[in-house]
């Protein structure tokens, strides 16, 4: 029997029924014989931290939608992904719009309240990044609150390691200088990758730098193929690790539903085979950012957000499947 109960595209076709995201069940209709459940997804409609074009509050519902294309089975991985996890959508976490700092501290309650906590990993569908903290910190807490904080790895055209912008400490420049701070995240194995410029300046890398974060331009991925990523992935051996996916480090070419564009990134390809190289992390939670569908062409940014959330949760039951072989 299937971990999670997806109803058959034959009989009930994608554009019918309740959106959830890929269309699985919402948490309120998990039957008790398939819990404990593996995964819960939720939405983060916030954009109070977007220091640029506003709208990522409308990304949960539009991935909801693209997501309904977004079938079971993962060709690369060969893993029929409903057979080993079972994953359900939480809808979305409460917000306070008019304040980052107090919107993180309830989306985390909600977060780190949701059920099955010892087996139930997070995954928040943003939203501006700085959702990323509030799950990250949920997340911390019902894993055990491991001593030395999670890894983390980072797709991205910017660091996200300001200590502020515009005197905000807890806008979507900044949600891993926080993390760090609290503990949620181990710096030294931190890999951020797709980093991409213009900059505002040269000390925009300092604390990512002086902290032990491994930082892969976009460059740089270009020019040495994946080979710093790989001794990275290899290095985390069974570490507890996050996977943050920013829509941005996908070029405005493919991703153009973006508050922050910026020029010369991946192509959807790539950026899905990257995250598919991720294969044997150990995956215990993750986001995807930075969708705004004001911006979006045919929706092509969400449903890349989609397939995204997709990949990094396959990730989880490739490892699953290893692991019982």
């Amino acid at each position: 029997m299937p971990r999670t109960l997806l109803a058959d595209p034959r009989r009930v076709p994608r554009f019918a029924g309740v959106c959830t995201f890929c269309r699985v069940p919402t948490i309120d209709q998990v039957a008790p014989e398939n819990r404990p459940l593996d995964w819960i997804i939720y939405g983060a409609p916030f954009d109070t931290g977007t220091t640029y074009r506003p709208g990522a509050r409308f990304g949960p519902r539009s991935i909801r939608d693209e997501s309904a294309y977004v079938k079971p089975y993962h060709l690369i991985h060969d893993v029929m992904v409903s057979d080993v996890l079972s994953i359900a959508d939480a809808g979305d976490a409460p917000v306070r719009a008019f304040s980052c700092e107090d919107n993180a501290k309830v989306m985390a309650e909600f977060a780190a309240a949701l059920p099955d906590a010892k087996s139930a990993r997070l995954f928040a569908v943003g939203g501006d990044h700085s959702i990323a903290l509030p799950n990250l910190r949920a997340t911390w807490e019902r894993r055990g609150k491991p001593k030395g904080g999670l890894a983390l790895i980072h797709l991205d055209s910017h660091v996200d390691t300001l200590d502020s912008t515009n005197f905000e400490r807890y806008s979507h420049a900044s949600p891993f200088i926080r993390a760090a701070e609290e503990g949620l995240i181990d710096p030294k194995r931190m890999l951020t990758i797709g980093i991409k410029g213009p900059l505002n300046s040269k000390e925009d890398f300092d604390y990512a730098r002086d902290h032990g974060v491994t930082i892969v331009t976009c460059e740089q991925w270009r020019a040495e193929g994946a080979e710093t990523v790989r001794r990275f992935i290899k290095s985390l051996g069974d570490a507890e690790t996050y996977v943050t996916f920013d829509v941005d480090v996908v070029d405005p070419a493919y991703a153009p539903g973006t508050g922050t564009p910026s020029l010369g990134g991946m192509t959807s390809a790539e950026a899905l085979g990257l995250l598919r190289s991720f294969a044997g992390v150990n995956v215990v939670g993750g986001d995807v950012v930075e969708v705004l569908p004001d911006r979006d062409v045919s929706g092509i940014t969400a449903l890349l957000a989609a397939h995204a959330m997709f990949e990094i949760i396959s990730l989880d039951a490739v490892r699953r499947v290893r692991r019982a072989q």
